[in-house]
């Protein structure tokens, strides 16, 4: 039994200077024998339930509180300095009602008193005093604060005032032994002499920061990191003045040997401290069904009116079932209804069905507003409950997808159906699910950014002084992926610097230590939970930083599920706002109302289009791998995209080969057994999806669907004893089912490799259909498809050079922008194969501009001069570098010339001010028909050259829109240089081959001439500079590698709009051609 345990224990989740994390104040507490431990961050109790867990289930009794910050005066006052003063306040959870209140006081802090500091007030504390402990702090808390200012009374009064809120026996003075700091001593004597007056009980404390006293450097340096403050600093923060480590109960015994019953009182809080957090009952918020229907019948009648609208029966046969003839004679409708009454009998068992009618009532909100929603995501595309309430758009049963594999009955756990919106109105659909709900039931979700390993060697060598390039070589030993104590066991060279340099040594060791703290809080991308009742009973709640008006739980996703609430992940996918923009476009310019869920999925436009590689700007097909795969595929139906995309990944990618091969009749399918043919017959051979594993387990072994979940799951996780249980099973089922033991045994190690890769196939259907939607609006609407994908790209010019550089190929004309004819975005042309630059993608050019000329433009017509355009537009919004990107961009073009224009730019900029302020003064001239301000007389200037012209266009719009540097080059280059078209074509393509014609081999020594369009360095081992170099000529662009030594032979050349000639060597690298550089120099004017 302890005879002390620590109450005041702050981790990494002080985010300000807070090092332990919650393992290693658990392994701390084992070492020294304690049985219970208390978690009392800053302001916060972010980490509230994985300590719960983690302590329960090491046996030692969890103590949760935390440190508040209390106002000086009332928390609602926010005006001055004096304001932003608080001091601290340690309460601790006895019970239920005292982390209800807990919730209660850190939401009310958050969310009113945030001044500085989550604040709360003793009025607040009064109300939600019930069921909480208090301890009057560290020197930072009021009273001791009072007490070293002299104000003894007014000490005493506060202390029994913190009494009277609490209770008798629920408020302790705190001491504690920090003997190296002088108010720390004369505080603890005061406070001793308070007890005794008061009666108030005493308890020792060592506001414990790290776990030993050898951390005490790490949490320094993590303070200085999070402070940005210099270490030689004297008046920074730090607590190396004394051990806030924590202390051993000797220790502590020994620090207050004179006042025991501090000791004892420690032990007499834990005995208080009895809360039981609820931790896996669910707590689904109800939906509201219509009067006279429960929540199954209600589904139920739902998914029947789905059955209507998703599949052609005999709707006189449908009709008398609802009326209750259980006889179906129609086959097809009988499968229907079949899966469908199964599925809803585990969902009625399993109490999930107001979970169903929630997601299905949102997503059905959000079509019904014309938000594009997903097919899909992950395994929610094997419930044809989900197709039949519109939830999905991915017919289960025409896909052989598994109910099992979403919904295991036999393994009960929430459903988890994810959703993807577009990005630009997923928060429209959240609005809406706060206001049906509640906005005190929903919120989104907290998320922690950590301190990863490279992170942490530069921060910790930055916070020592190190010099950069030290630790930036250092850190680049760390293989993306590895941790820092991976890295030491398996980076020889990493390793031996750890060895042999003591600085190394050094800044390797501090590292560690930091390695994985929680380094900030902010929103995570998609979470958001929806309670039965107000959260502010359940979790506390804050505003994220970034946003003054949206509220998030404390608790991170995984606290959140196990705490039972109802967790979804609304994810805005940037696609899908593409295939909405392009729908508009569509019913804009040809009046077609396209419904982008009825496509037909065997459109030969489509399939043409996939067949020849063109999937520049499609979900999931853009890369150069999948264009070269598809090439070779030619695939014929939609199957074949699920297909690639669950094949192309790290692992499975090796058998795309042989599934083409078995597509096009190339090899023999040989089957280990008769009955794995009519399963893996549409993945010639490939066992590829989760859902085939599974059915061979169901078919040849006897599992239920439920148990090959968890076989599947097993495989996958690699769970070694539940892999052999799940392998006997499998063997002892085959027997039974007249397999012999050695082919069982033969089935199962062929699958066992491709089940711990196989992919989940409802998800690969749900985004194959996607991938699917983007090519049939590419093939059959191109020009309002690129458009839209244009726009969906902003301001990521390089991104927007290659999607032009797609237009191209396509034939599609993409104009320049022009100050009558572009919009904010980029725009078809009516009935022309045409697209107009938008003027937000023009760099420096912000949307408050784009949108004040383009009003303007609408109510009073078309700029007819660059000073009709300067009157017009409000001088606040235009400044001079937004005014001076849109002249070189060129969209005055048609009104002034570029350079004459940026000639008078100053004397245009000073008139619009003059202008702006005769009219705001209400001069008018001598006679009331003149003018309020003289016309504008612009010097003339010498019209920018070519040259200048073309590098404006590339610096503002990411490319060249009215020539080409090249053009004046362009016969030497067809009579000295290889085309890059054609080394991509040759190197990036596998067709049949004309003996007659001349290809380029991998390995084959070219030259090049083009532009440098781009310029990536990268430093090697050895400290030396590496580059990959885009050059584009006229026909395309490539990679150019380029060594060291070459860089040391002509340093000046490396430069961006510089032409050059390149002789090297072609290699393929990812599916990519690249050409490694052995002579480079630059084409001079001739």
């Amino acid at each position: 039994m302890s005879k002390f345990i620590h109450l005041h224990v702050h981790s990494h989740f002080s985010l300000l200077d807070g090092l332990s994390k919650i393992d290693d104040i658990l392994d701390r507490a084992e070492e020294l024998k304690m049985d219970a431990i208390a978690l009392t961050d800053h302001g916060v109790i972010y980490g509230a339930v994985e300590f719960y867990e983690k302590a329960k289930k090491r046996g030692i009794k969890p103590i949760l509180g935390c440190e508040i910050y209390e106002a000086l005066k009332s928390m609602d006052e926010k005006k001055s300095k004096e304001d932003s003063r608080r001091s601290h306040l340690l309460l601790l959870i006895k019970n239920e009602k005292g982390y209800n209140n807990l919730v209660k006081i850190i939401t009310e802090a958050h969310l009113r008193g945030f001044y500085y500091k989550p604040r709360i007030d003793l009025e607040l504390l009064k109300k939600h005093s019930e069921g909480l402990i208090g301890l009057s702090a560290c020197l930072q808390g009021r009273i001791p604060q009072l007490l070293l200012a002299g104000k003894i009374q007014e000490a005493e009064e506060l202390a029994l005032k913190y009494q009277d809120i609490f209770g008798k026996g629920n408020f302790f003075l705190e001491i504690q032994p920090h003997f190296n700091l002088e108010d720390q001593i004369k505080s603890n004597k005061l406070i001793i002499e308070l007890s005794k007056k008061t009666g108030i009980p005493l308890v020792a404390t060592n506001d414990s920061h790290y776990c030993r006293k050898d951390d005490a450097e790490a949490q320094d340096i993590l303070m200085l990191i999070n402070t940005g403050a210099d270490k030689n600093d004297r008046e920074r923060l730090s607590m190396k003045g004394d051990d806030f480590s924590l202390k051993s109960e000797e220790e502590m015994i020994e620090s207050f040997k004179d006042v025991p019953e501090a000791i004892e009182n420690t032990l007499k809080i834990r005995d208080l401290c009895n809360f039981e957090m609820k931790l896996g009952e669910i707590k689904l918020p109800k939906f509201d069904v219509p009067e006279g229907k429960t929540n199954d019948e209600y589904l139920r009648e739902l998914c029947i009116q789905g059955i209507n609208k998703k599949y052609k029966v005999d709707e006189q046969e449908l009709e008398n079932y609802k009326k209750g003839n259980k006889e179906v004679k129609d086959e097809k409708l009988k499968e229907i209804i079949d899966r469908m009454e199964y599925e809803l009998n585990v969902i009625s068992k399993t109490g999930f069905s107001d979970y169903f009618l929630i997601v299905q009532d949102f997503v059905n909100w959000a079509k019904s507003n014309r938000i594009v929603v997903g097919p899909g995501r992950g395994s929610a595309g094997g419930s044809i409950v989900a197709y039949l309430t519109n939830i999905t758009n991915v017919d289960p049963l025409k896909y052989n997808l598994y109910f099992q594999r979403f919904l295991n009955p036999d393994r009960i756990s929430p459903p988890d159906i994810d959703l993807d919106f577009t990005d630009k109105r997923r928060d429209e659909v959240i609005n809406y699910v706060a206001e049906k709900y509640g906005r005190n039931r929903v919120a989104q979700i907290i998320t922690f950014g950590t301190m990863a390993a490279r992170a942490a060697i530069r921060d910790v060598g930055r916070a020592l002084d190190y010099e950069y390039s030290y630790c930036d070589k250092i850190a680049k030993m760390i293989p993306v992926g590895f941790n820092l104590q991976e890295s030491l066991e398996r980076v020889p060279e990493f390793r031996s610097l750890y060895e042999t340099d003591e600085r190394a040594e050094k800044l390797v060791d501090l590292a560690l230590k930091i390695e994985g703290c929680a380094r900030h809080a902010s929103t995570h991308a998609c979470g958001v939970v929806i309670s039965k009742f107000p959260l502010d009973n359940l979790v506390p709640l804050q505003h994220p930083t970034q946003d003054e008006n949206a509220i998030v739980t404390q608790y991170e996703m995984h606290a959140i599920e196990n705490m039972g609430l109802l967790k979804m992940d609304f994810l805005g996918l940037k696609n899908l706002t593409t295939i909405e923009e392009t729908l508009k476009r569509i019913y804009a310019v040809r009046g077609n109302n396209l419904d982008i869920e009825k496509i037909p999925l065997d459109d030969k436009k489509t399939f043409d289009l996939l067949k020849k590689g063109d999937c520049i700007a499609l979900f999931q097909l853009e890369s150069d791998g999948m264009r070269r795969y598809l090439k070779q595929l030619k695939p014929t139906e939609i199957d074949d995209i699920i297909a690639m995309v669950a094949l192309y990944r790290p692992g499975p990618m090796q058998h795309i080969p042989d599934y083409i091969k078995g597509k096009h009749n190339q090899k023999e399918i040989r089957y280990i057994h008769p009955k794995l043919k009519p399963i893996l017959e549409s993945t010639y051979g490939i066992p590829l999806y989760q859902e085939q594993i599974m059915r061979i387990a169901q078919e040849m072994a006897g599992f239920t669907l439920a148990e090959a979940d968890i076989l599947r799951k097993a495989i996958g996780k690699k769970i070694e004893k539940l892999l052999m249980e799940q392998k006997e099973k499998f063997v002892k089922g085959m027997k039974e089912n007249q397999i012999s033991e050695k082919i069982a045994e033969e089935i199962w190690h062929w699958i066992e490799p491709f089940a711990r890769y196989s992919f989940n196939k409802s998800h690969a259907a749900c985004y194959a259909i996607i991938a699917y939607e983007t090519a049939y609006l590419k093939a059959n609407y191109p020009v309002e498809y690129m458009a839209a994908v244009l726009t969906s790209e902003g301001s990521d010019v390089e991104r927007i050079a290659l999607l032009i550089e797609e237009c191209n190929k396509m034939k599609l004309e993409v104009l320049p922008p022009d100050i009558n004819e572009s919009f904010s975005n980029f725009s078809v042309v009516p009935n022309k194969n045409q697209i107009r630059f938008g003027l937000t993608a023009i760099k420096n050019v912000g949307y408050n501009i784009v949108e004040q000329i383009i009003d303007e433009r609408k109510k009073n017509g078309p700029f007819i001069s660059i000073q009709d355009f300067m009157s017009r537009v409000n001088g606040k919004v235009l400044n001079k570098k937004s005014l001076e990107s849109l002249i070189k961009a060129g969209v005055f073009d048609n009104l002034e010339e570029r350079n004459k224009i940026l000639h008078n730019l100053e004397k245009l900029l000073q008139w619009s001010k003059d202008d702006k302020r005769i009219r705001e003064s209400g001069q008018k001239g001598l006679f009331s028909s003149m003018p309020t301000h003289n016309h504008i007389n612009l010097e003339s200037a010498e019209a920018i050259n070519e040259y200048d012209k073309l590098n404006w266009e590339k610096e503002l719009l990411g490319l060249y829109i009215s020539g080409h540097p090249l053009e004046k080059h362009k016969e030497m280059l067809n009579n000295m240089t290889t085309p890059i078209k054609k080394i991509n074509t040759d190197l990036g393509t596998y067709i049949p081959r004309s003996p007659f014609e001349r290809y380029i081999l991998q390995g084959e020594v070219v030259t090049i001439g083009g532009i440098i369009s781009s310029i990536k360095k990268i430093i090697t081992k050895k400290g030396q500079v590496m580059m990959f170099v885009k050059v584009e000529d006229l026909t395309d662009r490539i990679e150019v590698v380029v060594f060291p030594s070459m860089i040391e032979k002509n340093p000046e050349v490396f430069k961006e709009n510089k032409i050059i000639s390149i002789t090297g060597r072609t290699d393929v690298k990812d599916g990519s051609p690249k050409i490694i550089a052995n002579e480079i120099e630059e084409i001079l004017e001739s």
